[in-house]
């Protein structure tokens, strides 16, 4: 018996169930898979925000101990954007500014209450609120990849009115100490001129003699001056100031000064300007009086026809250096050991104190002075300065 057209084959009926139970078998296989993947995946990403979540809790414990850090720092902190402007500022940065400056160029504050001084990077601060000058000192640090910046800010007041006050102490201590020897160095030019004022008196003395009488006691109660000026220099202390002093400008001062002094003396006096326009910052007046301190040491100490030289020059150090340089019979080094000491002095007519107020105008202006000579081959005296 033939099939008819409208008659299924079983053997093609029995043929498509298996093609279908095997797809079937083959849908569920990836269907199972592609949950245990899911479950897998799912796993993980629940393992991955734990530990984000875990990372995230971290950070802002870190970031709240950091700003509790930042806000307890005694020092001031400045934060920068990558422009250059100021996005926050801790308690201690607001109380030296005076005032929040929150969305301000740094450059433009910077401008307005910052004052450079004598000591790298050290300012006199002047706060926009009108309160007093503080003495501070500043560093920067790179705050990340994007160019922002930390400023931080040191308040130096207090430390360097303690520093002052124990070198004040400190001189007072040296006269203290050097009390006898001050009562005699004032005692011995003061008999002198009373001495010589006692002859004044009487009636028969010639007119040569009385006028030279009275030009000794003059030039003892001139000595007396200048120590008594010596001593009140010692004791005040000579300040850096806040000037700013062109170093060629003060050698053509010293220059007219003792130029005349030096020919009345019959001394050649040379100078050399190898300054190069340099300046730095202190007091005018100190610098050059310490100067002229060193070139009268210099002249007296030179015969007649002897050589006393003046030589500024700029250093590969950043310094400026002054030298006063003669061609006298020189320091030995035992003496040498102790010229700036107060009240040392080789001279009769000296008051011991010129050389030691020289070294404190040189230390106020973060300077040095140092002396080279030997028996018999001169002496130099150089002073060293900080190049603003």
């Amino acid at each position: 018996m033939s099939n008819t057209p409208n008659q299924v084959d079983p053997k093609e009926l029995e043929q498509a169930f298996s093609l279908f139970n095997e797809a079937s078998a083959q849908l569920t296989g990836a269907y199972q898979e592609l949950q245990q993947q899911v479950e897998r995946l799912t796993g993980e990403l629940a393992v991955a925000n734990v530990e984000l979540r875990r990372q995230l809790l971290e950070k802002e414990a870190l970031s709240q101990r950091l700003s509790h850090l930042l806000y307890a720092m005694p020092a001031g902190v400045v934060v920068l954007d990558q422009q250059g402007t100021i996005i926050e500022l801790n308690p201690a940065a607001l109380e030296l500014l005076g005032e929040s400056l929150v969305g301000h160029a740094w450059v433009g504050v910077a401008a307005r209450v910052l004052a450079q001084t004598v000591v790298p990077h050290e300012w006199d601060l002047a706060p926009v609120s009108g309160a007093a000058p503080r003495r501070v000192s500043m560093s920067s640090s790179p705050l990340d990849a994007a160019g922002g910046q930390v400023l931080l800010i040191h308040d130096m007041t207090e430390a360097y009115a303690m520093q002052r006050e124990l070198q004040r102490h400190q001189r007072l201590s040296a006269m203290g100490e050097m009390a006898a020897g001050l009562a005699h160095q004032l005692r011995t030019p003061l008999a002198t001129a009373l001495l010589y004022t006692s002859h004044l008196k009487k009636l028969d003395l010639p007119e040569n003699e009385r006028v030279r009488f009275a030009d000794k006691v003059l030039a003892r109660l001139r000595h007396l001056e200048h120590l008594i000026q010596d001593m009140l220099s010692f004791v005040k202390g000579e300040g850096a100031g806040q000037d700013v002093v062109r170093m060629s400008s003060v050698l053509v001062d010293l220059q007219q000064v003792m130029e005349p002094q030096m020919t009345e003396r019959g001394l050649n006096f040379r100078i050399s300007d190898d300054c190069q326009d340099a300046v730095v910052m202190g007091s005018r007046k100190a610098l050059t009086g310490a100067l002229l301190n060193l070139l009268e040491n210099a002249m007296q100490a030179c015969p007649e026809g002897g050589q006393v030289s003046l030589k500024g020059k700029v250093g590969g150090d950043g310094q400026v250096s002054i030298a006063v340089v003669d061609n006298g019979k020189g320091i030995d080094s035992a003496t040498q050991e102790r010229l700036f000491e107060p009240f040392y002095t080789t001279r009769t007519d000296g008051t011991g104190l010129g050389l030691a107020i020289v070294r404190g105008v040189a230390e106020a202006h973060r300077g040095s002075v140092q002396v080279k000579s030997a028996p018999g081959c001169g002496s130099e005296f150089i002073l060293r300065l900080p190049k603003l």
